[in-house]
């Protein structure tokens, strides 16, 4: 018994029981990819949709993509804490991963902008058609002075703005 512990003595003190052999840094990094994969999918529709104007539609993935971002969050926290064991048992795998996560990135990117210049257009719209009323609102007057009057807190009209389609 005393030389059964003698011998996994080493082999515990260069892996502990957390860190990742082959096989685990290989489900590590297949769960990392497998959660880029989907989120990703699910990214690039969101993108076709908003860029098609189908707003409402790119909405529905809304809760999909939530659970996506927190398989993806979670993974990569899984991969982060073993990253040293990751790099001396299979570094072609991590500089694979990174590769594949720099491509994720670009993308996710892309997606980002169309949803800001989505949110701009939108808020362009609204402030555009605020004014419209405003103007139609506001009586057209001068002072003594010749200069168009400034209107008055009592002219002006809110714009009530639904933000759930």
């Amino acid at each position: 018994m005393n030389q059964f512990n003698a011998s996994r003595q080493p082999m515990q003190a260069q892996r502990p029981n957390n860190a990742p052999g082959g096989a685990e840094a290989r489900k590590l990094a297949e769960d990392l990819m497998d959660a880029m994969n989907a989120l990703l999918e699910l990214i690039e529709r969101e993108t076709e949709l908003v860029r098609a104007g189908k707003v409402r539609e790119a909405m529905t993935l809304e809760s999909r993509k939530q659970e996506l971002s927190r398989n993806y969050v979670g993974a990569v926290g899984q991969l982060t804490a073993n990253q040293a064991q990751l790099a001396k048992s299979a570094p072609e795998l991590l500089s694979t991963l990174h590769r594949h996560h720099d491509a994720f990135r670009a993308m996710l990117q892309v997606n980002l902008t169309v949803l800001a210049t989505a949110h701009a257009v939108s808020e362009s719209v609204v402030r555009g058609v605020n004014a419209e009323i405003q103007k139609r609102n506001v009586p057209n007057t001068y002072t003594a002075a010749g200069r168009r009057a400034a209107p008055g807190p009592r002219h002006i009209t809110p714009l009530a703005v639904s933000r759930s389609l």
